[in-house]
């Protein structure tokens, strides 16, 4: 693709790899074809191709607008569509570039503003989300039903082991799963510890910076990075084997923190040290010798994969397989590269699209009669389990037997 960038970016670093990502692209359209928002609503604006062309236009320096920003929202970052281009489009990168100019360019009104940042401040702030979580429980029974779907019930974790071993992994928190899923990290430390290793939890660990990145806060999301990997530091200097999230939508951010921060004279070198060392749980587990699962704990299982994991960090199959390992029985699903809607805070700011997107999800997920959906992304687990009564799971959860 021939590209003339206006001169506001040429010659800038977001200006030089967005020319470089848009020469990539030949407009060949494989990419329509797995975009679940071009399938869903038919417009070629609404796909990979066509928001290309539109970011494309802004960076030549035709006048971003409301209906550009429409379009570039209505993109769930999946991915899918780098997994299916033949030409290796960085279309994910190329995006984040477009949203910021355009942002920019045409400022959202005031509400929308308001709604991003107060998203922003509560779910990333454990010590304000927790608390209001709480409340919202006792206040369920008078909610109306769009609001208690969003509410699931509380939940006890599993006892979480002693630490003794000489193998030491971090285990990142996370911003939302400590208060709405305990169970799951709780859970994979005590897979980990029945491994020889010890899970440790870093006192100071921030929001990955996933959320603001995806609404407008860039510069924020950056100084979430920097207070991660000052947090974790110490810890990977004393012999930390890796960081472990079992959140694949924070796994994929942490992985990023080397480019996104590799201008950064102060930061750089260890930020890419950090992406270096992080893993998602399932690439460290399939290494570790691991009991079979009980009998009697043994699951029919439809897994849905999450789009962080199998586009964004690569990784499709994988949990499967180790599911399957240690004894229960993965169910066949269908379509299993388009998105269930979540996609971060995308279910609460384009929900619409997001509940036609999980009801098609759901469909495929349960159409082998399983036992239970396993999922790998805390996003996926509460958007898919708010409109099933199958139980949906974090995969770890089925690793550990109870005690």
């Amino acid at each position: 693709m021939e590209t003339r960038l206006a001169d506001f970016i040429r010659d800038t670093p977001r200006g030089q790899e967005a020319d470089a990502i848009l020469r990539a692209c030949v407009h060949c359209g494989f990419c329509t074809a797995t975009c679940p928002t071009y399938q869903l609503l038919g417009d070629e604006l609404d796909g990979p191709r066509g928001r290309i062309y539109q970011i494309k236009q802004v960076l030549e320096g035709h006048p971003a607008d409301a209906a550009v920003r429409l379009h570039l929202d209505r993109c769930l970052t999946c991915r899918s569509c780098e997994t299916t281009c033949p030409s290796g489009v960085r279309y994910g990168r190329l995006l984040e570039i477009g949203r910021s100019v355009v942002v920019e360019q045409a400022p959202r009104p005031a509400g929308q503003r308001l709604q991003r940042w107060l998203l922003r401040r509560i779910m990333t702030t454990p010590g304000l989300f927790g608390p209001l979580l709480s409340l919202g429980r006792l206040a369920r029974p008078l909610m109306p039903a769009a609001l208690k779907e969003k509410l699931p019930p509380d939940q006890m974790p599993p006892a979480l082991p002693t630490a003794t071993h000489q193998r030491k992994v971090i285990l990142v928190e996370g911003c939302v799963q400590p208060a709405f899923k305990p169970a799951t990290n709780a859970s994979l430390a005590r897979v980990l510890h029945r491994a020889g290793v010890d899970a440790v939890r870093v006192p100071g660990e921030r929001c990955c910076g996933a959320l603001s990145l995806h609404l407008d806060a860039d510069a924020e999301a950056l100084n979430l990075m920097r207070a991660n990997i000052d947090a974790w530091w110490p810890h990977v200097e004393s012999g930390a084997e890796a960081i472990l999230s079992s959140a694949s939508g924070c796994g994929v951010m942490i992985k990023d923190y080397g480019h996104a921060l590799r201008d950064d004279p102060d930061y750089a070198e260890r930020a890419a040290r950090v992406s270096a060392l992080c893993r998602d749980a399932v690439e460290f587990l399939e290494g570790e010798a691991l009991e079979p699962v009980a009998e009697g704990e043994r699951r029919r299982v439809a897994f849905q994969a999450p789009c962080t994991l199998q586009h964004g960090q690569q990784l499709p199959g994988r949990v499967e397989s180790l599911l399957e390992a240690v004894g229960h029985t993965l169910v066949t699903v269908a379509d299993v590269h388009l998105c269930c809607g979540s996609a971060g805070a995308y279910s609460l700011l384009q929900k619409p699209i997001s509940t036609k997107l999980r009801t098609r999800k759901l469909t495929t997920l349960l159409q082998g009669r399983p036992e239970v959906i396993a999922t790998a992304n805390i996003g996926c687990q509460l958007h898919l389990e708010s409109a099933t009564h199958v139980p949906v799971r974090h995969w770890v959860e089925l690793l550990d037997s109870p005690d």
